[in-house]
């Protein structure tokens, strides 16, 4: 039997699959983050959660990203050896154009965020393509496609080992997850590629992260064999170590580890570790000839009863407007504070071009004196809004900046997610400043607290330029103190302890 794939079927069902995974998540995931909620005893990893599972509930509703970096577009596709092809297009070109229609849809903008030349110029392409594709020829007559959006966070996180053959898997992830920091935004689930060579292990690492979440119907049933008994184990273990929801220290900070393996040679032991985030974004269909996929929207009913809002009792609320170095001296570590006011934006791009500018004695586009940056790169709206997600940015990414902006620019405090280095700590202590951590994983959330927003310099940037937001009770933590202290440093610590006298079977 031969079964012939229209060209125009194969994109178009690409382009809807990156459309939907945009605003929907995985029923499996969602159900295994809302019993995570049900269980957390940490109160800062429990309203991470909560902010978490709100904003997938609104994305859904209001078919709009799931998280500001809408991901690098990753597709599997194993063809049928009986499949024939209507197409003109390659299948590299027939991807990129469903990447390119999704991403330029008008009714749900995405984020472009993939860049030509990499080592060079860093030109973004404007339409996300290409697309990272794997090909595996298979025998039947149908394709099976699986399309997935990573974002950098996590991507970053990625990594690689050739341990010796008696080396231990379990002890080189247990020391390998606590350097990932939570740039990752955990709780996710961890991808671990064995054997093979070394980049058949990193996609083995990839591609298991596919697959549902099954973990708790695994540990009823039991382990059938020796990769079943390392998923569990690596789950109990990881969660152990308390990282918890945005490395603030809580019970769950993996909802599942996933393992595929492949015979390697007999001095290796290859193995790769990649984490998905709290916005995992994958879907799976088949095409057989019979026209495009067709994507049933998950039923809503299904997701948690959780409605995160504002805590005006227990925080604080702080005016932008007339912020002072001294108050934010006064915040204390955990202490969660509701932003209302003007605040400008900046990331990668715009740290790097201020410190050019700096450096020629040149006058900056605008006065950071007594002002907070956000580490944000925002979607663009559509619509009524007055801008697209935009959730934080990882703040590791702009440490080597901070001594910088602190000392010549007058800023006094930064918003962003994950924890900081040693050296940007060290700025703070210095500086007494103050670095702000809002959730990752909540894009359309905080975005519902942005009342207004400009772009006010660098505009060439496109997504990376200085924005300035008007805010009202926009929710953030206060993870770095002008003491230098970082609850991403004592939460952990603190949530390990006290997991080491609770039964495993509660985290």
């Amino acid at each position: 039997m031969t079964t012939t794939i229209k060209q125009e079927d194969f994109i178009q069902s690409v382009a809807d699959a990156f459309q939907y995974i945009s605003y929907y998540h995985p029923l499996d995931y969602i159900r295994a983050l809302g019993a995570a909620y049900e269980r957390e005893q940490s109160a800062a990893a429990r309203d991470a959660i909560a902010q978490i599972l709100t904003n997938s509930r609104l994305c859904a509703q209001g078919h709009r990203p799931i998280c500001q970096d809408t991901g690098i577009a990753v597709i599997f596709l194993k063809v049928g050896m009986d499949v024939r092809w209507d197409a003109t297009l390659s299948l590299q070109a027939m991807c990129d154009e469903g990447v390119r229609r999704a991403y330029n849809h008008p009714d749900n903008k995405l984020r472009a965020s993939v860049l030509l030349d990499p080592a060079g110029a860093r030109r973004n392409s404007r339409d996300n393509t290409p697309a990272v594709v794997h090909y595996e020829i298979v025998p039947g007559h149908h394709v099976e496609v699986i399309c997935a959006a990573k974002g950098g966070g996590s991507e970053n996180k990625s990594k690689f080992y050739a341990l010796n053959p008696s080396d231990s898997i379990v002890d080189w992830v247990l020391k390998t997850v606590p350097t990932m920091g939570a740039g990752w935004c955990p709780p996710g689930i961890l991808g671990i590629g064995i054997g093979g060579t070394p980049e058949k292990a990193m996609l083995l690492a990839k591609e298991a992260l596919m697959a549902p979440v099954d973990i708790h119907e695994l540990i009823a049933r039991g382990p059938a064999n020796r990769v079943e008994e390392l998923r569990i184990e690596l789950y109990d273990k990881v969660n152990a170590l308390g990282v918890g929801a945005q490395g603030l220290g809580g019970l769950t900070t993996v909802l599942d580890v996933k393992i595929l393996d492949y015979p390697t040679h007999a001095a290796s032991l290859p193995v790769a570790m990649i984490p998905n985030c709290a916005a995992t974004r994958h879907v799976h269909f088949h095409l057989d000839g019979s026209g495009p996929a067709v994507l049933e929207p998950p039923d809503l009913e299904q997701w948690p009863k959780v409605n995160w809002v504002p805590d005006t009792e227990t925080s604080t609320r702080v005016d932008l407007d007339t912020l002072t170095p001294a108050e934010v001296a006064s915040w204390k570590p955990g202490q969660t504070l509701l932003l209302n006011g003007r605040m400008l934006t900046g990331r990668d791009a715009a740290h790097k071009r201020i410190q050019d500018m700096l450096a020629r004695g040149e006058k900056l586009p605008v006065d950071f004196t007594n002002r907070v940056i956000y580490y944000v790169g925002p979607v663009d709206p559509v619509r009524d809004e007055v801008v697209g997600p935009a959730g934080p940015t990882t703040a590791t990414r702009m440490d080597k900046f901070t001594e910088m902006m602190l000392a010549e620019t007058g800023l006094i405090a930064m918003v962003g997610k994950a924890e900081r280095g040693p050296v940007a700590i060290e700025a703070i202590r210095k500086h007494r400043s103050a670095y702000l951590m809002a959730v990752g994983g909540a894009a359309y959330l905080v975005a519902k607290a942005i009342r207004a927003a400009k772009v006010v310099g660098f505009a060439d940037l496109g997504m990376e330029a200085i924005y300035e937001f008007d805010v009202r009770d926009m929710p953030v933590t206060v993870a770095v103190d002008s003491t230098g202290t970082s609850v991403h440093e004592t939460g952990p610590k603190e949530w390990q302890r006290r997991i080491g006298k609770i039964p495993v079977a509660v985290v």
